[in-house]
Parts: structure tokens; C-alpha cells; sequence
């Protein structure tokens, strides 16, 4: 049995026009719940308390991907439940969207068990052998920036839509101020995450420092969300 979706409103907020789950986003909580099943689906049941302890280590980097799949979930969530579009344009960005979580499972799996290893290696046939070697490191940033630099694109397109289908959503003007307010998050996270990647290419040698550079989207959104608000309260002249 489905639980609708409940909506706690506040001032300002975007009022949810879709309280149940349409098809593409009932396939989409199967393709995330999958994407989280490959991320545990190579542990084994331990055979001993040494396996077991073995286990726990990777449950440092299992929390990170676990948190990182649920933020894009629910932004896609909320952004279906915002304006309960289904229309072919929205339906193929949702399909790309999925796509490259599938894809970026294995290596966002791979990238935190490496940074949370303690040393970065792993054993075949008895043998020690490093997880990656330092010609490899600017190639997996690569591959991460490009990931991010995707979902941000994607979540930037579906919301410009939205934008574009102000009239027939009968978006209230607060309601297109808040839609754009979400629109250029993304756009935001768009240039920080080529930041890294642009340094990757420009000046391969320090690129591993600018890693840091994603630290800057949790602050970004604070800094945008506070600023979108304050601007808000007085455009609208809201208490």
C-alpha cells in the first residue's frame, strides 16, 4: 500500500501539484533501489568475526553512496511532486538521469572505499596490489566530475521546463521565483564540479588538491537558499 505524499507547506513554498506516483516515478524507485543493491551486492555473508569486521570497514563508504543516491532521489522526487510533469521532454531527462546513476554506482562505490581505505590496496591470488596507481587518479576524477557535472545538468534542464511551463502549471509568482531559485542551484553546482574537472585537464600534476572544490556545493546552497530567501521576504513582502 502507498502512503501519499505529505506536504508540509510554508510561506513562499512551492505547492505540490502531484500526490501520487506516476509510472516513470515508480520505474525510478526501482532503477534507485537497484542502484543501491549493486552497491552491496559483492558482500558476502561473513564466515567468521574476522570477515565480519572486514565488513564493517566498508560501511563508512556504503553511508556516503547511500546519502549521495537518497539526495538525488529526492530531488527527484521533489521536483515531480513540485509540478507532476510527465510530458516526453521530461520523460527522456528522467531516463537519461537514471542511466547515469546506474552507470556511476560501480565507480562512486569504488571511489569511497578508496578514499576510506586504510591502505588502498587489495588482495588477488595472496598478492597486495594497489587499488589505483598515481597515472589513474586524474583519469577517476574525470569520471566523477563528469557524473556530477551530468546530474546537475539534467536536474538544471527539468527545472528550465518548468520555467518554460509556468502558464499551464498556473505557477503563482512566488512560486516562479522559487522555481527559478532551483534552477540556478544547479546551474551553480554545474561550475563548481568543473572546477576539479577543468584542473584535471589544465594542470594535471596538482589536480588531486582541487578534489576539495565539491566541498563548495553543501555551501553554495546555503549561501543561495539564505540569500533566495531574504530577497523573497522582501520582494513578496512576506513576514
Amino acid at each position: 500500500m502507498r502512503i501519499k505524499a505529505a506536504h508540509l507547506t510554508r510561506k513562499g513554498a512551492i505547492e505540490w501539484r502531484s500526490h501520487e506516483p506516476s509510472r516513470i516515478e515508480t520505474f525510478s524507485d526501482a532503477a534507485f533501489a537497484f542502484a543501491l543493491t549493486l552497491i552491496i551486492v559483492s558482500i558476502e555473508v561473513p564466515k567468521s568475526f574476522d570477515d565480519l569486521m572486514e565488513t564493517m570497514k566498508g560501511t563508512l563508504s556504503f553511508a556516503v553512496c547511500f546519502a549521495l543516491l537518497f539526495n538525488i532521489w529526492n530531488s527527484q522526487n521533489i521536483f515531480f511532486r513540485r509540478y507532476g510533469l510527465n510530458d516526453s521532454y521530461i520523460t527522456a531527462l528522467n531516463a537519461i538521469l537514471l542511466f547515469v546513476v546506474l552507470i556511476y554506482t560501480y565507480p562512486l562505490k569504488f571511489l569511497f572505499e578508496l578514499v576510506f581505505s586504510q591502505t588502498q590496496t587489495y588482495k588477488l591470488n595472496g598478492k597486495e596490489l594497489p587499488m589505483i596507481h598515481e597515472g589513474q587518479i586524474n583519469t577517476l576524477m574525470l569520471i566523477y566530475g563528469a557524473g556530477f557535472i551530468a546530474i546537475y545538468s539534467l536536474f538544471y534542464l527539468m527545472y528550465r521546463h518548468a520555467q518554460k511551463q509556468a502558464h499551464a502549471l498556473k505557477l503563482t509568482p512566488v512560486e516562479l521565483y522559487e522555481t527559478k531559485t532551483a534552477t540556478n542551484i544547479n546551474l551553480v553546482c554545474i561550475c563548481i564540479c568543473l572546477l576539479p574537472t577543468l584542473a584535471v585537464i589544465i594542470a594535471p600534476v596538482y589536480s588531486a588538491n582541487f578534489g576539495f572544490a565539491y566541498f563548495l556545493i553543501p555551501v553554495s546552497y546555503f549561501v543561495w537558499f539564505s540569500y533566495r530567501g531574504r530577497k523573497r521576504r522582501r520582494l513578496f513582502s512576506e513576514g
